[in-house]
């Protein structure tokens, strides 16, 4: 049988991808996870005993290598799909990884960042051509509470500067309208009538490119957020900018581009919003993902009392 992985494994993928609609990252993800158990079951030579003790070899495997307990349920999650596929298509007549129970994953509250930081990271940017971009994404990330692949993806279509809204599209391609806040809106504004306009013009002077004729063609065009080159703004770009400015607001600790995500959610909740709206506004698909938020409100809560009340 593991022979055939390969051969299982690309059709696995084309289902994945024409019957599920899964996202660009989630198949490579998937692909990533199950070629790794590929390999490990190859190198064990266990010829055609694939077998729920395989399986949970795999796991001891993985821990053994010091792979976090959230690294190793998700590669759980993916062998679990791969062979509940094999099932379905009568390559097997029992699911191997049924019976495999997942590791007790650690609870890690995300970390948000203050108001007051907030304030000081939107203050960070110039007024440059760029840094009018910047600070158009860093208000449309706190403002709306999107993923970063999200935002990239955005297009001007997708926007809609009378009523306030944008349209996402979130993981498996599903669609949302998540409103835009009126600071956001306004550093949209500006960096739409001033600074794309510029950063297009510099990169048809400097690199020679005419609008559409970017790496992306005409999806360059489109795009709200662009780079130097004019060309659709990356994730892994966003990510570099938003570590300048936390470096430029002298803000101490790790944060990423998805810590402004934590902090919409979290500082919703303190204000009194209800759980399933911001659900919504994630796009979440099942509410116990949003429920994290609602412990760190309540350990702030906690903190409230213990320094406020002269019994606590």
């Amino acid at each position: 049988m593991c022979g055939l992985f390969d051969g299982f494994l690309r059709e696995f993928l084309t289902y994945m991808t024409v019957e599920r609609n899964a996202s660009k990252n989630t198949l490579e993800s998937y692909e990533k996870d199950l070629r790794d158990f590929i390999r490990y079951i190859n190198g064990a030579n266990l010829g055609d005993r694939v077998d729920h003790l395989a399986i949970r070899g795999y796991l001891a495997h993985l821990q053994s290598g010091g792979y976090s307990r959230a690294t190793i349920a998700r590669r759980l999650a993916a062998v679990r799909s791969f062979f509940r596929f094999l099932c379905r298509q009568n390559y097997l007549a029992v699911n191997p990884a049924k019976g495999v129970s997942t590791p007790k994953r650690e609870r890690k509250l995300p970390k948000f960042l203050h108001i007051e930081e907030i304030s000081s990271l939107m203050n960070a940017p110039d007024n440059s051509p760029f840094g009018l971009r910047d600070k158009a994404i860093l208000e449309t990330l706190y403002a709306t509470g999107i993923r970063v692949s999200e935002l990239v993806g955005a297009d001007l279509a997708d926007l809609d500067t009378i009523s306030g809204y944008l349209r996402v599209f979130g993981k498996g391609s599903k669609e949302r309208l998540v409103p835009v806040g009126r600071k956001a809106m306004e550093a949209l504004a500006v960096y739409l009538s001033e600074a794309r306009p510029a950063i297009r013009e510099r990169a048809r002077k400097v690199f020679g490119r005419q609008p559409g004729g970017g790496y992306g063609g005409e999806d360059d065009e489109k795009a709200i957020f662009l780079n130097k080159m004019g060309t659709r703004l990356s994730v892994r770009s966003v990510q570099r900018m938003v570590d300048k400015y936390i470096r430029r607001a002298c803000i101490r600790g790790k944060m990423s581009p998805h810590t402004f995500r934590h902090s919409f959610a979290t500082h919703l909740l303190d204000r009194g919003a209800d759980l399933r709206a911001v659900q919504e506004l994630l796009g979440h698909a099942n509410i116990s993902t949003t429920q994290i938020y609602t412990h760190i409100t309540r350990e702030k809560l906690r903190t409230i009392y213990k320094r406020s009340h002269p019994r606590a």
